[in-house]
């Protein structure tokens, strides 16, 4: 359901060296870019699954990031989990929480938490239930 979520940035050439890293580190890349005034640039691994952009606003105001708004990547394994997460704390990201379960194990959730350059909130998870 889901085609992308976009994320604000208030320096977009930092943001793309952030992302071009990041999401290289899972086969993403940039799948889209416009060099206009905002910037436009859409990550991904396929035009046709699911994305994330991150642009300067539209309005020209500053991007903040919103109180509640999060944007959640699965991984298809736990160890990613712990890999995503400490890359983007490597590049320069702050923790959010750090990868684990979180409630009752045996129901699977493993998240961990981090913000990116300018602040936008994000959760990188696996869910897979123990038998």
């Amino acid at each position: 359901m889901i085609g992308y979520v976009t994320v604000g940035t208030n320096d977009l050439e930092r943001a793309r060296s952030y992302y071009d890293a990041l999401f290289g580190s899972i086969g993403g890349k940039r799948l889209m870019q416009l060099d206009d005034q905002r910037g436009f640039t859409m990550y991904g691994v396929a035009m046709n699954r699911p994305g994330v952009v991150v642009t300067r606003p539209y309005d020209g105001g500053a991007a903040e990031p919103g109180n509640g708004h999060m944007v959640a990547l699965v991984m298809d394994d736990r160890k990613k989990v712990d890999a995503f997460h400490a890359k983007a704390l490597e590049l320069g990201g702050t923790n959010e929480g750090d990868p684990g379960f979180r409630g009752d194990p045996k129901f699977g959730y493993y998240f961990g938490y981090f913000r990116d350059l300018d602040g936008n909130k994000f959760a990188v998870f696996n869910i897979a239930p123990q038998a």
